[in-house]
């Protein structure tokens, strides 16, 4: 499978949460196309995203013509606008993007998101744009911010943890991050111990310094 996680972004729609997740993907060194209809609102965020664009994301020929249908993953992040939502989001669908992310303003948006095509649904009140960054742009499957510098990640362990007991992993100190839980193919989440040896398939619970976890997270 292709590594995916440096591929360019585009992020449509650029209220509060699509502005601060195209800011934030930019931040992490992700190249963003950010789109949205509103020219005050484009030209507000000039020089802070790497591509911008004043554009009616419900018109399949303008995605066309600025290139989204070369993008890996995107993110539909239009606020309350439902029709456009939906609309955007099934020429998405249409344009054979591998990973739609898509904005719910409610429960029923959201499995409409889901019925034509959206691979991920956020709603706003749980995810907001910095998080969703985080999964984005990453390996990670969920990111949970703590404190201010403290996190909560979920992953898969990194291939050179596999079949080695974390007491001899060394991965506190080269990473200074902690796996606190580990969740085996079938089985539950249990706690983790310096005798637990990773798996393929598992997924794993990282504790750390905010920097510290999406570092490890980087790693294949």
């Amino acid at each position: 499978m292709a590594d995916t996680r440096n591929d360019p972004v585009v992020v449509i729609g650029l209220g509060r949460f699509g502005s601060s997740l195209a800011l934030e993907l930019t931040r992490r060194g992700t190249e963003v196309l950010a789109i949205d209809h509103r020219q005050k609102i484009v030209q507000s965020l000039a020089g802070q995203i790497t591509q911008l664009a004043t554009a009616d994301s419900t018109d399949l020929e303008a995605l066309r013509q600025l290139g989204v249908p070369d993008f890996y993953r995107a993110v539909v992040a239009i606020g309350n606008d439902i029709e456009a939502s939906i609309l955007t989001t099934s020429l998405l669908v249409e344009l054979e993007i591998d990973d739609i992310w898509a904005k719910a303003i409610s429960r029923q948006h959201g499995r409409i998101l889901n019925r034509i095509g959206a691979h991920h649904v956020v709603l706003p009140e749980h995810d907001m744009g910095e998080r969703v960054a985080h999964l984005v742009s990453g390996r990670m499957l969920d990111y949970l911010e703590v404190d201010e510098n403290f996190a909560l990640i979920k992953s898969r362990p990194p291939k050179d943890y596999i079949g080695v007991p974390l007491g001899e992993s060394g991965l506190r100190r080269k990473y200074g991050v902690t796996i606190v839980a580990v969740k085996s193919q079938g089985e539950e989440f249990t706690y983790a111990t310096a005798e637990t040896v990773l798996t393929y398939g598992d997924y794993i619970i990282v504790s750390g310094k905010t920097d510290s976890v999406e570092r490890f997270a980087e790693l294949p």
